[in-house]
């Protein structure tokens, strides 16, 4: 049964997913799967080091068997995948807009989101799943007395929305993204408020109408993804 324009792809969020990680999340967003893990140091990047301030940094990668043909590892080309290392980045800046730095101290969080199965939104579905690994690394830290209060401000998520056909959609899988016309990744925070917009014209340029479309059906979709990583942590 073919989705609705406006429907999310099912997903699932598994929690404590792998056994050493600080916060370890298995994410199923439709046929994209991302394992999201978290893990917590005292070294914080050298720009950071006696201000008390800590950082959350992410590294993103394909797994050689995510996609239908096999992926290079990026040792094999001797240099990190241009594609992977600005969604490492996206990611970092995101789960970062979630965090009070200050109150999380001088230390380090790195969200490590590994995809092992890819079928578009793997960007999406690494932010989303990230903050529920991050969460849980920050409730591990709470629990053992190592913070005394909850850096965590709001809950961060992601999802993309595209123009197919002439038609604004909602969540792209791969077959939908590589035919958009439009294709746009929304970054919000669960208060409403935009961390980032990533928007490229693939074929057509596109109206302040179009973005105006895009955006609400980004901000109708964004509460359900809220609600699923809700759902995850109970």
């Amino acid at each position: 049964m073919a989705r609705k324009r406006n429907q999310l792809r099912k997903i699932e969020i598994i929690r404590d997913f792998t056994k050493y990680a600080a916060g370890s999340v298995l994410i199923k967003w439709g046929d994209t799967w991302v394992l999201c893990t978290a893990s917590v140091s005292d070294k914080v990047p050298s720009f950071l080091r006696d201000t008390g301030k800590g950082w959350v940094t992410a590294e993103y990668s394909m797994l050689p068997g995510s996609t239908l043909e096999r992926k290079e590892r990026d040792i094999k080309k001797l240099k990190p995948d241009a594609r992977g290392s600005e969604i490492s980045r996206l990611i970092g800046r995101s789960l970062r807009a979630a965090v009070d730095l200050e109150k999380l101290g001088e230390r380090l969080i790195t969200i490590d989101c590994d995809v092992l199965q890819a079928d578009g939104g793997t960007r999406c579905a690494s932010i989303t799943g990230g903050m529920v690994a991050l969460r849980d690394a920050i409730g591990k830290l709470l629990r053992d007395g190592q913070l005394a209060e909850d850096p965590i401000r709001h809950a961060v998520a992601a999802v993309s929305v595209g123009i197919c056909g002439g038609i604004p959609t909602l969540d792209l899988d791969y077959a939908l993204d590589s035919h958009a016309d439009v294709d746009l990744n929304v970054v919000m925070t669960d208060d409403g408020r935009y961390v980032e917009l990533q928007g490229t014209a693939e074929r057509e340029p596109f109206t302040e109408d179009d973005l105006a479309a895009l955006r609400a059906l980004a901000r109708a979709g964004l509460k359900k993804v809220f609600a699923a990583q809700k759902a995850a942590a109970r």
